[in-house]
């Protein structure tokens, strides 16, 4: 190749325009928009739902810990909550690691 012909596509490449600088942040603002629609929005909302349901425990509502266990509520203060486990076993537990305030039904056995 010759300089002259050189010189042609150097010409042609920068012929061009290149878009402007802002335009370079519009895939990371769409990025960060359905980061926010799709995980921390329903995240902060399942959080919220939660700590009413835990602020509203009274008792004789039946919970789920946070180590899984399902509890019937005997007292509750600011902090914690008396849980009756079983007949006669009886534990203290922060407010905190209640898990899930279940229906006062309960729930249907999964084979009936």
């Amino acid at each position: 190749m010759n300089s002259a012909s050189l010189t042609l596509f150097a010409a042609a490449a920068g012929a061009g325009q290149s878009p402007p600088a802002w335009a370079q942040f519009i895939p990371l603002v769409a990025m960060a928009a359905v980061f926010w629609f799709l995980i921390l929005r329903p995240q902060m909302r399942r959080q919220k739902d939660l700590q009413k349901k835990v602020g509203g425990i009274k008792k004789g509502d039946q919970v789920l810990t946070g180590g899984g266990f399902i509890a019937k509520v005997i007292k509750v203060d600011d902090n914690y909550a008396d849980l009756e486990l079983g007949p006669n076993v009886r534990v203290k537990a922060l407010k905190s690691t209640i898990a899930d305030v279940l229906p006062q039904g309960g729930t249907a056995p999964a084979n009936d």
